[in-house]
């Protein structure tokens, strides 16, 4: 069973349709999990489209189960890959912008000194 307060914090739940995309697996496999008990979940509604918030470590440990912890490891490294990959290129895009920014104040700079 969860913890106390697990429901609460964040980062501990996921919604069914972000499980999918972050651990490549099915809404059917998620359901079984739940109809099996092995998967707590709290109903949800968001513009009128239902969904399943589930804990995030009781699907780790149910994926582990069923799909191993290769399986669950690999998903985990690529989700962690994309999240670096993304930072990095959110640094070099404000790297770029910064360094126009300089290169015009230096040439406000340079002007100002000639006159």
């Amino acid at each position: 069973m969860a913890e106390l307060g697990e429901w609460n914090r964040k980062g501990a739940t996921l919604s069914d349709v972000t499980a999918q995309k972050e651990y490549g697996v099915s809404k059917d496999f998620i359901v079984n999990g739940i109809k099996s008990g092995k998967l707590e979940y709290r109903e949800g509604v968001i513009w009128g489209n239902p969904y399943y918030r589930i804990l995030r470590s009781q699907l780790d440990g149910y994926i582990t189960e069923q799909l191993g912890l290769n399986y669950l490891m690999g998903k985990k490294n690529q989700a962690e890959l994309r999240k670096v990959n993304k930072e990095i290129a959110d640094i070099k895009k404000k790297l770029s912008e910064l360094q126009a920014r300089k290169a015009e104040i230096e040439e406000s700079k340079n002007s100002l000194s000639k006159d």
